[in-house]
């Protein structure tokens, strides 16, 4: 069993996939899968003891403590028998993406999963991937597989807190973004349609700079756990797909080459 593992700013996912499974059909497919908050990763070896785990691939963004706590908990899972914890991070270029940064080593190692989960899922097309996270992300990859590069913003609820902390008299509303209207008739709902207006307005300039300067349609895959909030603004075609970052390492593992 292959163990895919996306530790991010505010949760850890899993995935279990079945060495076997391969090609662009198995991308997605788990045996098992998971989401924890950082304060709950004690939970993880209980769901992972008894997989028969060979392989794990783990790209991590939230720093070293994370890396040493996971490492800590693997090793529990894996007593006696451990398996080699394989680290993901950007390079040059890997399973069919070439990065396009001017250090490829400096881009994120999520960002650089996401866009090659992205490319795997629509080969041949030009592409806007925004994952709403912590921070807002939205890169371009091109129809030939080259990641161009992308913006980097608050997250929703970043942006909300910012202001609410930042202005004396505005309430704290970051963990209720919900908006009806675009023009609020009260103080709450004007900072959250602010903010997905400002969230929404980044994702439909990048797609049409895209398509502007491709040439080509664009599609726009939304990721992330604030994509449903930011999904029903969007003026321009869209899907979302759940765990791009854990497809992309799916991609990365399937094709045989080390992910450093």
């Amino acid at each position: 069993m292959l163990l895919l593992i996306d530790a991010g700013n505010t949760r850890v996912k899993w995935a279990l996939v079945p060495i076997a499974m391969r090609g662009r059909d198995a991308l997605g497919k788990w045996s098992g899968c998971g989401r924890v908050e950082h304060a709950r990763l004690a939970e993880l070896p209980g769901a992972w003891r008894g997989a028969s785990i060979v392989r794990v691939l783990i790209s991590n963004v939230a720093g070293q403590a994370m890396r040493e706590e996971l490492e800590t908990l693997l090793a529990h899972v894996f007593g006696l028998a451990p398996v080699p914890l394989e680290w993901f991070c950007s390079s040059p270029e890997l399973a069919g993406l070439r990065n396009g940064y001017r250090q490829p080593a400096q881009l994120g190692c999520d960002r650089f999963a996401s866009a090659i989960g992205a490319h795997a899922l629509h080969p041949g097309e030009a592409l806007i991937v925004a994952t709403c996270g912590t921070a807002t992300t939205i890169d371009a990859v091109s129809a030939d597989g080259v990641f161009l590069g992308g913006m980097i913003l608050p997250g929703l609820g970043l942006m909300a807190s910012s202001l609410a902390r930042n202005t004396a008299q505005l309430p704290q509303i970051a963990e209720d973004l919900a908006v009806d209207a675009p023009f609020a008739d009260n103080t709450d709902a004007a900072i959250a349609s602010g903010c997905l207006a400002a969230q929404a307005g980044a994702i439909e300039r990048a797609v049409a700079i895209h398509a502007r300067q491709s040439g080509l349609p664009v599609r726009c895959l939304l990721s992330g756990g604030a994509a449903p909030l930011v999904a029903p603004h969007l003026s321009v075609p869209h899907a979302q797909v759940e765990n791009l970052v854990l497809i992309g390492l799916h991609q990365a593992a399937m094709t045989g080459k080390a992910p450093c």
